[in-house]
C-alpha cells in the first residue's frame, strides 16, 4: 500500500516524538519496495538495493532523535537512497580520484593503499569529532549535505527552512570546522611524506560547496 505524503510524515512524527516502533514498521513497509526498485535503477542488483535501503532504515531508527528536523521524510528517504547507491558504485569501483597540489591535476589511486587509507581515517575521525561540537541544527545541516550528499536546496525543503538559512548555517559550520582543524592541518603539512595525502587539500575537498 502506498501511503500518502501526509500520513508518511505523520508516521515519522510518531517515530521520533514517541519512539513508536509500530509507526516505524508501517513507514518501513509503506516505502520499502518503492525504495528498493529505485535503488536497483542505480546498482542493477536486487540484493544490493535491499541492503542499501535496509541500512538507511536502520540508521534512521537508531538516530531518530537526531533526525527530528527532517519534516519531509519521503523526500529524505529517496534522496538518501540515491546518494547511498552512488556511494556504493564508487566504493566497489576500487579506485578514487584525488587532487594533487598542482592546480588542475588529478590522480586516480587505489582505495586499498594502506598508508593513504590510514591518513584518510585519521583525518575523517578528527573531522567527525569537530562536527559533533557544532550546534544541533547546524550539525544536522552539515551532515545531510557533506556526509549524506544532499544539496542545500534539498535540505531546505526537507527541513522546511529557507535556502538562505541552510547556506548560512553551512558556511558557519565550515568556518568553525576549519578553525578547529587548523592546528592538525598545519602539523600534517610539515610532516607529510612525499606522495602522502595533503590534509589541507583533502579538507578543502571535503568541505567544498555543492551545487
Amino acid at each position: 500500500m502506498r501511503s500518502g505524503k501526509t500520513s508518511v510524515n505523520t508516521l515519522w512524527q510518531k517515530v521520533w516524538q514517541e519512539n513508536d516502533q509500530r509507526a516505524f514498521e508501517e513507514l518501513f513497509h509503506g516505502c520499502y519496495q518503492r525504495l528498493v526498485r529505485f535503488a536497483e535503477e542505480y546498482v542493477n542488483s536486487h540484493e544490493s538495493a535491499e541492503e542499501i535501503v535496509s541500512d538507511i532504515f536502520m540508521k534512521l531508527w537508531a538516530g531518530r532523535d537526531t533526525y527530528q528536523d527532517v519534516l519531509h521524510i519521503e523526500k529524505y528517504l529517496f534522496t538518501a537512497v540515491r546518494n547511498q547507491s552512488l556511494n556504493y558504485l564508487r566504493k566497489f569501483s576500487g579506485y578514487r580520484v584525488v587532487a594533487t597540489e598542482e592546480a588542475g591535476q588529478l590522480n586516480i589511486v587505489s582505495s586499498h593503499d594502506p598508508y593513504k587509507a590510514s591518513e584518510w581515517k585519521e583525518l575523517l575521525a578528527r573531522l567527525d569529532a569537530a562536527v559533533e561540537m557544532l550546534p544541533p541544527r547546524r550539525r544536522k545541516i552539515f551532515r545531510l549535505i557533506r556526509e549524506e550528499g544532499f544539496k542545500p536546496k534539498e535540505v531546505a525543503e526537507i527541513m522546511n527552512l529557507s535556502h538562505r538559512t541552510v547556506e548560512t548555517q553551512l558556511f558557519n559550520a565550515v568556518k568553525t570546522l576549519h578553525a578547529e582543524l587548523q592546528p592538525y592541518l598545519t602539523a600534517r603539512r610539515k610532516s607529510a611524506p612525499a606522495g602522502g595525502v595533503d590534509a589541507a587539500l583533502v579538507l578543502t575537498l571535503l568541505l567544498s560547496a555543492q551545487g
